[in-house]
């Protein structure tokens, strides 16, 4: 019923707004430019635009558009992978005639008048696939550009299909979406592929890691240190997974300086993070969250809090 009803609302608008969350990641970009161009697709008439902050390692997905305000005037807005209304980049998401939120995360904010939320899908980009093909027989068309984007995005919240969050529906649809007319090898190549500086600092990490008796592990990276290696904050998300392969450790946080705070990337292999987040202006997934701090001092108490998830995990194992 939720599903028909956006449908409904699609069909009856002649301006569509899509808006996804602050610090993209190619779910964001995969979810929010498939659904624009399955909507440009069966409806050409239609004036649909994608908005948010532009992520040059993302531009060879998709680039921004820029919307003016007038846009909003009647318009349909769409906020798609965003749990909380802080995160949705642009916030002039509020200005249209009616709000749609289609998202994969725990619930944070109930904002929208229209509220899809799927926590068993693997990514954003799985519903919207779903959409499609539930709507298909109503017209929708999908085009290898939308499969294009809809299958990056699933790829890249799966981790190449290696989480837990994998399904057999997740897997099923990949299997349809690669029969769509797209290059797979250059998407792979430009969704993995790290450049020198990072790999350095990859080497960093590497040889300056800790992990702590009750399975958690920190790395801090500093101003300092990234300048020292040229890296982006934003680059950093590269480094994310790279602690998961290594014994021992069951959750770990990064902690990156930027410009006005320190930005906290977690993840899991057990441990539910998520409440971790929530205690620190974040949210996300059981398994993979994030979060900010104002100071060094508040990093620690993430560490404190990452160290007991980590005791009561193992207690919970026998």
């Amino acid at each position: 019923m939720c599903k028909q009803s956006i449908v409904k609302a699609i069909k009856g608008h002649s301006t569509i707004v899509i808006h996804r969350h602050v610090r993209p990641d190619p779910d964001a970009y995969g979810s929010q430019a498939g659904l624009a161009k399955l909507i440009q697709a069966t409806f050409p008439e239609k004036d649909v635009y994608i908005t948010g902050a532009g992520e040059p390692t993302l531009d060879f997905l998709v680039t921004m558009d820029e919307v003016p305000d007038e846009a909003y005037s009647g318009a349909l807005v769409i906020v798609c992978d965003t749990a909380n209304q802080a995160r949705i980049d642009d916030q002039r998401y509020d200005k249209g005639d009616m709000l749609i939120k289609i998202d994969h995360h725990p619930v944070v904010d109930d904002y929208g008048d229209i509220q899809w939320v799927d926590t068993n899908a693997s990514s954003t980009s799985e519903m919207i696939f779903q959409l499609y093909t539930e709507m298909s027989d109503a017209g929708f068309v999908l085009h290898d550009e939308a499969a294009r984007l809809i299958y990056a995005g699933i790829v890249g919240d799966t981790g190449r299909f290696l989480f837990p969050s994998t399904t057999k529906r997740t897997l099923s649809y990949a299997a349809e979406l690669v029969n769509y007319k797209f290059d797979r090898p250059f998407l792979y190549d430009e969704m993995y592929k790290t450049p020198i500086h990072v790999a350095k600092l990859k080497g960093y990490v590497l040889q300056n890691f800790t992990v702590h008796p009750e399975g958690y592990s920190t790395v801090r990276l500093d101003k300092e240190t990234l300048d020292k290696y040229g890296v982006a904050p934003s680059e950093t998300s590269q480094l994310v997974g790279l602690l998961g392969d290594i014994e021992g450790i069951l959750a770990w946080a990064y902690f990156v300086e930027e410009e006005d705070n320190i930005r906290v990337r977690l993840r899991s292999k057990g441990p539910v993070i998520n409440t971790v987040a929530a205690n620190h202006n974040g949210g996300g997934h059981p398994m993979a969250s994030g979060a900010s701090a104002s100071s060094w001092e508040e990093t620690e108490e993430v560490a404190a809090e990452l160290k007991e998830v980590c005791i009561q995990y193992k207690k919970e194992q026998g």
